[in-house]
């Protein structure tokens, strides 16, 4: 175990580095104390101070000269994110690995690295008045150590010292002795205020409203008001923006999926996981590595967030008999009559994914076709990401699904008219998985809407092109954007007479264990961080006229 398991990083706890104490002066070599002739240290190194200075642990000759595993962590991604346009949560979980950390270390490491990457806005605000020079002058390895210095400083329970110590001693060990000075003055300059009075000196001056939410919760001024217009635009108040800007800022519980009929929680349930409140199957974990889970390793269950997880089963749990005309059936109320544990006709259906990787809701719907006679076909563009849906599919049986490489747009008149279900889960900017992919809201632009939109026009219609009449195509964005959801699915059905859409309100309720999830809005549905705690996941249910 690394002395960063057992306090020697200073993480929570209040003891000073190297067990002294800022007053100590300690004994210099020859038997002289600070204030003798000789003011060398024990490394023979002489100190160009005063008699009246002593020895402090901010003393680079009494300073951390190693970096601590779990923040070297935290820069490997931060670094990894920023010079190779990686994902954090790809990278993180492989360097927790590479450095044997702990679950404790791996706790820290992780909300070290999401969240110096969420608040990097604000932090960039704060590093910006502590800084002589503007920030894209800096060495960008410079920066991303500022970045999780402030966090810990300003977000974290880290003494002020212990980070200080901690992240200088990384800076020296892998920057160097010379840029690890301009970090520590920096940083001394940062811990001079809270994060609240660091807050109140930006804004004092602002009187924006747009650009004061940007600032407090550290997201580009055009996600604020894309964020302010999707609330809106599915039904919601603008006044909810404060409350969707702070849960995308909270770090979000580990969601766990057993694949039905394969997989078990039991051993997730046995390691302090809890059972999901909002989906079937599902259980909440505090985190560490879950790979230590060997139905984890083996993929009979799966790290998923819910809102993925109830947006295939919903597609799944179609009623495609209905009343004949491929509608839901209703029951003597007038609401559609959802069932909550099967779809109706399974045995010989055929169902689709288009836009499969990375593979886990393919996942999911290969086990549930399996339960109920069907065969999935999961379709992926990339090489490398149908090789990782092959993956996640290897611990359902392979009689019930098949995986094709090659492009989406083209299965429509390669196959039409083919499959029962299709689900199209469309590439889009991810505005709705912000807390969870903490590097995306610095990454995009208001130009990927735009890039994005004809793209998901054409996979859409190459669903519906491939939908049997009677079938239904669930159309899926992780965007609650109306530009990537309510328009596309608005062109499509103005476009063709033989389409209508179905409650997907009503049957996201129909798979939930509550019954009310309360995210339809015009026989859409919009799932949202600060209602649900779920991803933004939108869905629509489009139903092909028999």
């Amino acid at each position: 175990m690394s002395d960063s398991a057992t306090g020697g990083n200073g993480r929570g706890r209040g003891q000073q580095p190297h067990g002294r104490s800022s007053g100590q002066s300690g004994s210099q070599p020859g038997g002289q104390g600070a204030r003798g002739g000789s003011r060398r240290n024990a490394q023979g190194r002489e100190r160009n101070r005063g008699p009246q200075r002593s020895f402090t642990e901010s003393a680079p000759s009494q300073r951390t000269r190693r970096a601590d595993p779990a923040r070297l962590v935290a820069f490997e991604v931060l670094r990894a994110v920023a010079a190779e346009d990686a994902y954090a949560n790809l990278v993180l979980p492989a360097r927790i690995r590479h450095h044997g950390l702990d679950k404790r270390d791996a706790g820290f490491a992780t909300e070290l690295s999401y969240g110096a990457l969420r608040g990097q806005g604000t932090y960039d605000a704060i590093l910006a008045r502590c800084v002589d020079r503007p920030l894209d002058q800096l060495d960008p390895a410079i920066l991303d150590a500022l970045r999780i210095g402030a966090h810990q400083l300003l977000a974290m329970r880290v003494p002020a010292h212990a980070a200080l110590d901690q992240t200088v001693g990384l800076a020296r060990a892998v920057i160097g002795a010379g840029p690890s000075a301009l970090i520590n003055a920096v940083l001394r300059k940062v811990s001079a205020r809270t994060l609240e009075e660091w807050l109140d000196l930006l804004l004092s001056t602002e009187t924006d409203a747009t650009a004061i939410a940007s600032i407090r919760y550290a997201h580009p001024e055009w996600i604020v008001r894309a964020l302010r217009q999707s609330l809106v635009a599915h039904g919601r108040t603008a006044a909810e923006i404060d409350e969707l800007l702070e849960a995308d800022n909270a770090a979000p519980v580990v969601n766990l999926v057993a694949l039905p009929g394969v997989g078990s929680l039991d051993e997730a349930l046995e390691g302090g996981a809890t059972p999901g409140e909002l989906v079937e199957g599902s259980a909440l974990s505090s985190g560490g590595d879950l790979g230590r889970l060997a139905s984890v390793r083996d993929g009979s269950t799966r790290v998923q967030d819910v809102g993925s997880q109830l947006v295939a089963r919903a597609m799944a749990a179609v009623n495609l008999g209905g009343d004949g005309g491929g509608n839901p059936s209703q029951n003597p109320g007038g609401e559609p009559d959802w069932p909550r544990d099967q779809g109706s006709e399974g045995p010989g259906e055929r169902w689709l994914d288009l836009c499969a990787g990375p593979g886990g809701k393919a996942a999911l719907l290969g086990a549930l076709a399996r339960q109920r006679g069907a065969h999935l076909l999961a379709n992926e563009f990339a090489p490398h990401r149908a090789k990782l849906v092959r993956q996640a599919l290897s611990a359902v049986p392979h009689d019930a699904w098949e995986v094709r490489t090659g492009d989406g747009r083209d299965i429509g008149a390669e196959q039409p008219e083919s499959f029962d279900r299709v689900l199209v889960d469309v590439p889009c900017t991810g505005l709705g998985a912000l807390r969870r992919r903490p590097e995306s809201r610095w990454r995009r632009t208001p130009k990927d809407l735009v890039d994005l939109g004809p793209l998901q026009r054409q996979l859409l219609n190459s669903a519906l092109d491939a939908v049997k009449p009677g079938g239904v195509v669930a159309y899926v964005t992780c965007s609650p954007h109306p530009a990537e959801t309510t328009a596309v699915v608005s062109d499509a059905l103005r476009k063709r007479e033989d389409l209508e859409l179905l409650d997907a309100g009503a049957a996201l309720d129909g798979v939930s264990l509550t019954g009310d999830l309360g995210a339809g809005h015009e026989l859409t549905a919009q799932l949202w961080p600060h209602v649900h705690h779920t991803d933004a996941m939108f869905l629509a249910l489009i139903h092909k006229k028999a």
